[in-house]
């Protein structure tokens, strides 16, 4: 223990020398102005366009998950009674227990199971208990702090084009998700390793396409690994950080840098320490917190009933007719909406099927069944709630849609004489209706940033493994980098930090759809075996 925290302290003296040496600008603007450049220049690149307001990235993923929508006949609607079923374990039987030939299968140690069906060390967690999960790990702050930004920006409008979007990524979900049971990797004590880095080099191999399978999965592994550092990891500390500056009226200069300092030796105890007892405890208190935000949300909605159809007539007209200032067109808010949809439930990145791969089946497809659930409750269900607390907020018109006052692009929006952004403006709409709920909302934002700051730790560590090998050495190289970007997010402007997190997470997207269409028949494959076996069981 005394060896961690040395080690953490040695992490924090380049900052604390870096605190003293800034005298003329704050230590926040100076982060900022260093990060700006990096994060400007992968935006630009991730997102180029092929013409004006569409970049090429959002095209891919939308059109990828309508074609995965037809080619398998709407699995979104066909099989979610079927899905439901799995997760209420009606197919145990039908699935068996553990891996063929690795009966001792485990989970490499700090992984937080945000979204793995099976994680206890004997048999099986049941598919309720793994759904439960999943919905606590994903409802986070690309639901508080992604919504709110998508509204701001883009209008109440851009609720409509999330909600499609979602409907369309539980396909995409689907697809990859079943990729990364059918081609994990399991090692000789029993670990698994998966994810698209081994769906793309192994299923690419089998196909004749092995270089190509090579080179694919590498590029995924360091967008994955950019992935953790910017969208699960310094977009959350910035959130966390918006709240607790907020809650706590820290104005200072340098503020932002600190409660970064916090966050860090906080995430560091966990992800290098291993601390398994302050992670369990994490792990019960943010499904209580997931409940709550819901009720919360719940309670707003029905006690404001009369508001409910006039909010939802206005997210239908203004997605095709949108009023926002700057959105300008149809297509402008509903790449807005696209775009945090995607952030948010991250369907088509690839990443929830790293998580994945690690379940005991014999049927991959029962895992894809499974995931798909994921966007539906995620970002139709739960982003909606959301978004309809937001608009109803504003129909007593604190703020102007799309009236950025922000520099950077980060949706800011004056409310009174106040400049708000993020997740600043759900806790406004949650104050407006429940006392004491900034309190609230501050917890849970930073519950869930760190919970996410975890779990993608997770999701970067096995794609620096798959690059650099899976020595110590090298894991804990990453965990120092990973931190470091704690204290940058938590310091840089948001706009800057959620350009550069979106950047990584739609890079992913490149690589991950060269698998899934060069791997998608296999899928089909696997979705009649697993139903064959379903009807074998029942004669």
């Amino acid at each position: 223990m005394k060896r961690i925290l040395l080690l953490l302290l040695a992490l924090t003296i380049p900052f604390f020398t870096f605190a003293q040496e800034v005298t003329e600008k704050g230590l926040d603007q100076k982060i900022d102005e260093g990060f700006k450049p990096v994060s400007d220049f992968f935006s630009a690149v991730i997102f180029f366009e092929v013409f004006e307001g569409a970049p090429f990235v959002i095209i891919l993923l939308v059109l990828s998950a309508l074609f995965f929508t037809l080619y398998f006949g709407f699995p979104n609607i066909r099989y979610f009674g079927r899905a439901i079923n799995v997760v209420r374990g009606k197919y145990d039987d039908v699935e068996g227990h553990g891996i063929e030939g690795h009966p001792e299968v485990n989970i490499v140690e700090g992984d937080i199971k945000d979204t793995i069906r099976d994680e206890s060390k004997e048999g099986e967690v049941s598919h309720f208990q793994a759904l439960a999960t999943a919905v606590s790990g994903t409802v986070g702050n690309g639901n508080i702090a992604g919504v709110a930004l998508a509204i701001a920006l883009g209008g109440p409008g851009a609720t409509f084009w999330m909600i499609i979007c979602g409907l369309l990524g539980m396909s995409t979900k689907f697809v990859e998700c079943t990729l990364g049971v059918q081609y994990r990797d399991v090692g000789e004590d029993g670990t698994v390793y998966g994810g698209p880095m081994y769906y793309l080099s192994k299923g690419l191999k089998e196909r004749g396409f092995k270089v190509l399978g090579k080179i694919a999965a590498v590029i995924f592994a360091i967008f994955c690994i950019g992935g953790s550092f910017g969208g699960g990891n310094a977009a959350q500390s910035n959130q966390a950080t918006v709240v607790l500056k907020e809650l706590l009226d820290l104005q200072g200069a340098g503020a932002g840098f600190w409660i970064g300092i916090i966050l860090a030796i906080l995430v560091g105890i966990i992800i290098i320490g291993g601390i398994k007892r302050i992670a369990s405890v994490t792990e019960k208190v943010v499904p209580f917190m997931a409940a709550m935000y819901v009720i919360a949300c719940l309670y707003i909605i029905f006690g404001n009933f009369s508001l409910v159809d006039d909010a939802i007539g206005l997210i239908i007209s203004e997605a095709f007719n949108p009023t926002a200032v700057g959105v300008g067109s149809i297509i402008g808010v509903l790449l807005v909406g696209f775009k945090r949809a995607a952030f948010s439930n991250e369907a088509g990145a690839g990443s929830a099927s790293i998580a994945h791969s690690a379940v005991k089946t014999k049927y991959s497809a029962s895992e894809g069944l499974v995931a798909l659930l994921e966007p539906f409750i995620d970002t139709v269900l739960i982003c909606t709630m959301t978004a309809l607390v937001i608009i109803i907020f504003n129909f007593g018109g604190f703020f102007e849609y799309g009236a950025d006052v922000s520099a950077d692009g980060s949706g800011a929006v004056m409310i009174g004489d106040e400049i708000v952004q993020g997740a600043g403006i759900t806790s406004k709409a949650f104050a407006q209706y429940i006392p004491y709920s900034n309190v609230f909302l501050t917890i849970a934002v930073v519950l869930f940033a760190v919970s996410t700051m975890i779990s993608w730790s997770y999701y970067g560590l096995q794609s620096w493994k798959f690059l650099f090998g899976r020595g110590k050495a090298a894991d804990l190289v990453y965990k120092l980098l990973f931190l470091t970007f704690v204290v940058i997010g938590a310091a840089a402007s948001m706009g800057s930090i959620w350009s550069f997190s979106d950047a990584m997470i739609f890079a992913m997207v490149f690589p991950n759809m060269i698998g899934l269409f060069f791997l998608f028949p296999i899928v089909k494959k696997q979705l009649l075996r697993y139903f064959d076996a379903i009807k074998a069981s029942k004669s």
